[in-house]
């Protein structure tokens, strides 16, 4: 096998050190790579390091390496160290011994560097493409699904009335975050690492900043070995991933419950459910569940990440190798998990049962402070109005203007029509609270911040 640093060595890599040290995944940045090496080109011949026939005959077999790469066609061989081997490898094959020429003035050190930058400034705007739509699809849920009425819960006890859209649009806010996070950090990687060399920079007379504009990068690095020894950018996408996937997984865990009998709130379609192997009356949303799952797996990918660099001297390390399988990983764990949640979201059809009307005790109480009660016994008056019906077996509706008046002179017998649900709901005033007003002014502020950029 041949290798780009043999030159020093009197005997070949052994199978053993070869097996351990080889890795294919970064064979996903083949695209990437022959674009960086096309500027880089480039390059080298607009300061003179290549010969004007020289630097078109190497565009034109890299050309075909592209053309080779995105239809699927280029091939790996048993010999191919790494994806840059790869394609100086071939290279060589298409256009001759002027293709030894490709690596001049550069290191795989800034070339890696490169390669993760320009691939995850296009996986930065993918996801955050795939979180627009997703977080779209919750807005139109929520408008379809406006009407219904809905307990939101606090420490999973029936809390107070809410359109059920108040409480999807809230995942939706989450979402767009998550999307907003993505369209920020592809912001920070548009610095191109390119000409930093293996750690301290060239004696050629490279032209980092016409490299840099080549690609579509904003700036060149300011510090060599930060250029090639940093992989916080890494960390920093699979971050966002790993807390888009918590988001999902919670918004999973409310679906899991939702589908089960005792809460009989949503069935989704067949076609995005399972079935039991055993129990012929099952139907399981399997999609839900893994989504909650897989989510513990993108946590892992960055605690990973975060270890992998926690030790390590400048510059570069081997051990920044591992990025990338962490890195894909996470990555294509939220893609695939914002189309099949999607999918199975899609289908949905709400038929959640009317919220208790003990989620209305708080009306009961905010009447008393309109009339300068202070707020503490204004609770206090409804905590024994509860107790006592409680204690007797009785549902806050079944109250009566005499049950008030015990639990505080200060009621009204027209305080009986505050626990109609649907009515708490109509009289919330608050911004952005539980409202139907609010629910329709966050739809149409989520319509343009999800399709903003």
């Amino acid at each position: 096998m041949t290798t780009l640093w043999g030159g020093r060595f009197e005997e070949p890599p052994d199978r053993l050190l070869w097996e351990y040290t080889v890795s294919a995944t970064d064979r996903r940045l083949l695209v990437d790579d022959v674009v960086g090496s096309v500027a880089h080109v480039k390059m080298l011949g607009r300061v003179g390091l290549l010969s004007p026939e020289e630097t078109d005959t190497l565009l034109r077999g890299l050309d075909v390496i592209l053309t080779e790469a995105r239809e699927g066609t280029f091939e790996f061989v048993d010999g191919d160290e790494d994806v840059h081997s790869a394609v100086e490898r071939r290279l060589i094959e298409l256009v001759g011994d002027v293709g030894k020429k490709l690596h001049t003035g550069r290191s795989r050190n800034d070339q890696i560097a490169l390669d993760e930058r320009l691939y995850l400034r296009r996986a930065a705007a993918t996801q955050a493409d795939r979180l627009g739509r997703f977080g779209l699809l919750l807005v139109a849920l929520a408008e379809a699904n406006a009407d219904l009425v809905v307990p939101v819960y606090t420490h999973l006890q029936q809390a107070q009335p809410i359109p059920l859209a108040h409480h999807l649009l809230a995942y939706a806010w989450m979402v767009s975050r998550d999307r907003q996070r993505f369209q920020q950090v592809g912001e920070r990687l548009a610095v191109s690492p390119l000409g930093a060399g293996a750690a301290g920079g060239s004696s050629l007379p490279l032209d980092p900043i016409f490299t840099a504009r080549e690609l579509g990068f904003d700036v060149v690095f300011a510090n060599s070995i930060d250029a090639v020894g940093s992989r916080d950018l890494v960390t920093e996408y699979v971050w966002c991933c790993a807390q888009a996937m918590v988001h999902l997984s919670r918004l999973s865990e409310e679906l899991i419950l939702w589908t089960s009998s005792e809460f009989g709130w949503v069935t989704f379609g067949d076609r995005y459910t399972t079935g039991s192997s055993a129990l012929p009356q099952k139907k399981n949303p399997d999609i839900a569940e893994l989504a909650r799952g897989r989510a513990a797996g993108a946590i892992g990918d960055l605690t990973a990440l975060l270890a992998l660099q926690k030790g390590l001297p400048l510059a570069y390390n081997r051990d920044l190798q591992e990025d990338k399988e962490h890195l894909f990983r996470a990555d294509d764990t939220l893609a695939a998990t914002l189309e099949a949640l999607g999918g199975m979201l899609s289908t949905a059809e709400f038929h959640p049962p009317p919220p208790s009307p003990w989620t209305t005790a708080l009306d009961l109480a905010e009447a008393l402070v309109r009339r300068g009660v202070p707020f503490r016994e204004a609770h206090a008056a409804v905590g024994r109005l509860v107790a006592r019906l409680v204690a007797e077996g009785r549902e806050l509706t079944e109250a009566t203007a005499d049950d008030l008046a015990a639990a505080d002179d200060r009621f009204e017998p027209a305080d009986l029509d505050l626990v109609d649900t649907r009515r708490s709901v109509e009289r919330r005033v608050t911004s952005g609270g539980g409202s139907f007003e609010s629910v329709s002014e966050q739809i149409a502020a989520l319509r343009h911040v999800l399709t903003r950029d």
